[in-house]
């Protein structure tokens, strides 16, 4: 099995004739990997290491998750692969609760988002995010 990394979704990479996917609330399983050192496009000289850069848009998320109706559920560190096999482990992983695509689109235009990009950017290398359907009742 092949694994890419990327940085975007792919509904942005594709532009806008893309057809939206199928709407509903949903939770987003992000799997990240960090820069050994964040690449700051406006600070060359910053000595953050990605996870520090990334940490601080993961203080300032949850604002703008709140703002669109969507929550973190949980984020941590990746402590190894229990069942299947990768030939290097993801650092961290998140989870994300959204209501629906829509939402998570929206956050992307918040005025209190734009200035925490910079960190996500800066911090991560990669990342590899699952969306799964929210049905029926939850365990």
């Amino acid at each position: 099995m092949i694994v890419n990394n990327g940085l975007y979704p792919h509904h942005v990479k594709t532009g806008a004739g893309a057809k939206p996917p199928e709407d509903g609330p949903f939770i987003a399983i992000s799997l990240l990997k960090f820069r050994d050192l964040a690449e700051y496009r406006d600070d060359p000289t910053s000595t953050l290491t990605g996870a520090e850069a990334f940490a601080r848009y993961v203080d300032a998320l949850p604002d703008c998750l709140n703002a669109v109706g969507a929550r973190l559920v949980y984020a941590g560190d990746v402590a190894g692969v229990d069942v299947g096999e990768v030939e290097e482990l993801w650092d961290m992983a998140a989870v994300v609760e959204y209501p629906s695509f829509a939402a998570a689109q929206a956050i992307l235009k918040l005025p209190e988002y734009q200035p925490i990009i910079r960190h996500r950017r800066a911090g991560l290398a990669g990342q590899l995010t699952l969306r799964v359907k929210v049905r029926g009742k939850r365990v």
